[in-house]
């Protein structure tokens, strides 16, 4: 059966900075943060008739809110400041630089849609493996994960894939060599819509993908499965109320009688109403989930833990034990005709090159040039004058091949970046800025804690990236601050709210529970307490069904600890 109407349901079309719950008004849960952690903590919670309010201080998006490009800088970039208030967001540290999303749908809008499962080493870290049995326990959670979020595996292998796999064979692991499995639906024909394939008709129509590489700018055409296609999706029709545009403030605890039937907590909040145009809000609730992601939580928490009137009980823990999948990010730009790098999914398939460390081709639509800018060519170098010799190395041994890929038209067309990963053990610390605003605002800065600083220069991921653009007749880049400072990006930043025995070792126990404060959980990256090594998006919304496990419905007895 083909359905003609629009995907998206159309009682979803909101308005810029519109309110949607009321000023005042109590809830069972507050979430913070609509993204892997916070939609399946919304959705769960319901089923369990709670009242629940979602908070998310970015827009809620529909497919014609997508940009078309990443040129269109004002729909893609999140810049408050600039009144920029898209899906994507650049945070700039002293030891790596953090992509990450914002919208109703968290990560999930922007993420290269794959759901690998972590090995073994992963479950056993001695970081947190003493606390449960974590690989027999998240079973099942892994299983309705990749149900919920409608994995399968990629049906296309494209050009990029092609070269990766000869690649493969040329340093003799061709068997480590595989299409992946993302959230995307393959289930119809390209462009064609059909009624939800996924949730007994009770979901939204969905669209074949198109293959079209624009994942990682929003899909514009009902293809991925983001958030808001499932777990979202669900919870509103179960009465979650989630409020766009709300950058929660505060969070205080509630003095009163003891009493059954007070609340708990307040939630302050500043609801986006226009460029410079805003209003305060407030709530109150007997629970709350802090989902923000990394940067938002352990920001957010920093700033309550130093504040007499917030929560200055916490663990000082907070913002310990952050850790990122030690990536390299990679571009191979080629210069010849007839060659398109941007056709299919974000990422497409993987490498394995040994036990902890595998390399994934990734893609933007056409015409999605915005990186161009800030590339330089690779280089490797354990100090900055090595560096810069490595660059020029880099530019001068191939001059003909630099001269056509600094003048393609259209840069994504023409360019794979490669995203090298590995499972190495080392922590930064996210502390709170000073001298940068004052309250939640002034934001945080990054310290080396343990082990050996994060680095963008990585010998076997150059070696990789070379065969892969001598395979193509290309030459190989990466961002300027990455080729000066060897300072690496990542999307994949986790921990700062690790787990623990007790507030000594951590800020919350294995269920999620925040030490010190009755009715707080933390359910996103930052919970996430080892190195998984891959993308860690399944790993959270698994971890999160876990949690959310634990809570009993609504007027039943909580379960012994």
């Amino acid at each position: 059966m083909v359905v003609t109407e629009s995907p998206r349901d159309p009682t979803r079309r909101t308005r810029h900075g519109a309110l949607f719950a009321e000023d005042g008004a109590h809830f069972d849960f507050v979430v913070i943060g609509s993204g892997f952690g916070g939609s399946v903590s919304a959705l769960r919670l319901a089923e369990k008739g709670y009242s629940v309010l979602v908070l998310e201080k970015g827009r809620r998006l529909r497919a014609p809110d997508f940009p078309k490009t990443n040129w269109n800088l004002k729909r893609w970039l999140w810049m408050p400041t600039l009144g920029w208030r898209g899906l994507f967001q650049m945070s700039f540290f002293r030891h790596v630089t953090v992509f990450s999303g914002v919208g109703v749908g968290g990560g999930s809008l922007v993420y290269a849609n794959t759901l690998p499962h972590p090995g073994d080493d992963f479950f056993a870290a001695p970081s947190w493996g003493h606390l449960a049995d974590w690989k027999a326990e998240l079973a099942p959670h892994y299983a309705t994960a990749r149900r919920m979020l409608g994995a399968a595996r990629n049906p296309r292998a494209t050009l990029g894939d092609e070269t990766l796999r000869a690649i493969a064979a040329d340093i003799g692991r061709p068997d480590d060599f595989s299409l992946n499995e993302v959230s995307v639906f393959f289930g119809a024909p390209p462009g064609e819509t059909v009624p939800d394939p996924f949730f007994d008709g009770e979901g939204p129509a969905r669209v074949g993908c198109r293959f079209c590489g624009g994942c990682m700018t929003g899909c514009r055409h009902g293809a991925k499965n983001s958030l808001d296609w499932n777990y979202l999706w669900l919870a509103e029709r179960r009465g979650v109320r989630v409020q766009p545009d709300a950058l929660v403030t505060a969070v205080r605890p509630l003095e009163g009688d003891g009493g059954a039937e007070a609340p708990r907590y307040r939630i302050e909040a500043t609801l986006h109403r226009g460029w410079l145009r805003r209003k305060k809000l407030a709530f109150t609730a007997d629970h709350i989930v802090f989902s923000g992601g990394v940067l938002g939580t352990v920001a957010l928490l920093g700033a309550m833990k130093e504040d007499p009137r917030g929560l200055p009980a916490l663990s000082d823990r907070v913002g310990h034990f952050v850790r990122t999948n030690s990536e390299a990010l990679i571009g191979v730009t080629t210069g010849r005709r007839g060659v398109d790098l941007a056709e299919g999914i974000a990422i497409t398939s993987i490498l394995h090159t040994d036990a902890h460390s595998h390399i994934e081709p990734v893609r933007y639509a056409r015409g999605s040039g915005f990186f161009r800018l800030l590339l330089a060519p690779h280089a490797s170098g354990a100090n900055v004058f090595a560096r810069i010799g490595s660059a020029f190395g880099n530019f001068f041994r191939r001059p003909g091949r630099w001269f056509k890929a600094l003048f393609v038209w259209d840069w994504a067309k023409h360019t794979q970046i490669l995203l090298y990963m590995r499972t190495l053990e080392g922590t930064l610390r996210l502390r709170r800025s000073r001298g940068l605003g004052t309250g939640f605002r002034r934001g945080l800065r990054s310290t080396l804690a343990s082990g050996a600083r994060p680095q963008a220069s990585m010998p076997e991921a150059t070696d990789l990236a070379q065969r892969f653009a001598d395979k193509l007749g290309g030459v190989t880049g990466s961002l300027v601050n990455e080729t000066l400072l060897n300072v690496p990006s990542t999307a994949h930043i986790l921990g700062g709210c690790v787990m623990g025995a007790s507030p000594e070792d951590g800020v919350i126990d294995h269920r999620h529970r925040v030490f010190g404060y009755d009715g707080l959980y933390v359910c996103d990256g930052s919970a996430v307490s080892a190195n998984p090594g891959v993308n860690p998006s399944l790993t959270i919304t698994a971890l999160t069904e876990r949690a959310m496990s634990f809570i009993p419905r609504k007027g039943e007895p909580s379960a012994p600890a």
